[in-house]
């Protein structure tokens, strides 16, 4: 029976209307949570194809001739990414290896641990990070050492009068020379390296399955997301020093030595038993699948 003045009811306390908040106002329609989920969905089906381990570096070899050839032919004009001092540059590219390694740390960890459930094995696989870590230095060394070796310092950036009497680029520029040798591209070189590593070690997310409730699932999500995106400013960058800066022959022995830093590890040392291994592809694991023939 309605109440006199034919007015409803009131609803019970503690319920609203569907889509509504009790102020009035709306209920978002989706979560932050099922944004980052969406994001991850669309990474992983770009990042995690076998399609993709097996021709990015082919991608990323062309990609450098390409940029190359355009900076010796017609070169673009100067742009905010053209600055050595863009944010990007200064806050990633510089960092590149320590944004690499702080994200593939726990991504590794979490990942092979729910797979595999063996603490032995996951410490097995962070060990590559290691080997990185090694890769990187010796390459950067190598790199300062050839510069230092193969140059000269002179009064002015056009490279006349040189200053016989500085013997190192630290002195050089010190003194306000410029210092002038074969400066292979440490961009290239680890651009390459990075986006090459987080592809395959993403591989393992074919066989990574949580319950949406769980910490773990949040912790994975958000992994996925941030490495997804470190991938894609990688690349990105790697094409602003291709058409940007360096030599042709400065970046083809750059990217040379990141092609090789990753095919010497994950295309031959790893699958070797006495090695970090590959990615495990399911809990069955089988470290020593390979990739490349899916």
């Amino acid at each position: 029976m309605r109440p006199r003045g034919g007015t409803a009811p009131s609803r019970a306390k503690g319920k609203t209307v569907a889509g509504r908040t009790p102020g009035g106002g709306r209920w978002p329609t989706r979560s932050g949570m099922e944004h980052l989920e969406c994001c991850a969905r669309f990474l992983r089906g770009t990042l995690v194809r076998a399609a993709v381990r097996r021709y990015l570096p082919w991608a990323l070899a062309a990609s450098m001739l390409a940029g190359s050839l355009l900076k010796e032919l017609s070169p673009l004009p100067e742009s905010y990414l053209s600055n050595k001092r863009n944010v990007l540059n200064v806050y990633f590219v510089k960092l590149a290896w320590a944004w690499t390694f702080c994200l593939l740390l726990p991504f590794i960890a979490l990942t092979n641990y729910h797979l595999t459930g063996k603490a032995g094995l996951v410490l097995r696989r962070l060990s590559t990070l290691l080997v990185g870590t090694a890769i990187w230095y010796v390459c950067t060394a190598l790199f300062s050492n050839i510069e230092h070796y193969t140059g000269s310092c002179y009064q002015s950036p056009a490279l006349e009068g040189v200053r016989k009497e500085h013997q190192s680029k630290k002195q050089c520029h010190g003194e306000g020379g410029f210092w002038h040798g074969f400066d292979i591209s440490g961009h290239s070189f680890l651009l390459t390296f990075c986006a090459l590593m987080i592809v395959e070690e993403m591989a393992v997310l074919h066989g990574v399955k949580t319950d949406r409730s769980h910490c773990l699932h949040t912790a994975i999500t958000t992994l996925v997301v941030a490495l997804g995106f470190l991938t894609f400013i990688w690349v990105w960058m790697f094409l602003c020093t291709a058409v940007y800066f360096h030599d042709l022959s400065q970046k083809l022995f750059g990217t040379l030595f990141g092609l090789l830093g990753w095919y010497g590890t994950y295309g031959f040392w790893y699958l070797k038993p006495f090695s970090p291994g590959l990615p495990p592809q399911s809990s069955s694991l089988n470290l020593k699948q390979d990739s490349y023939k899916e």
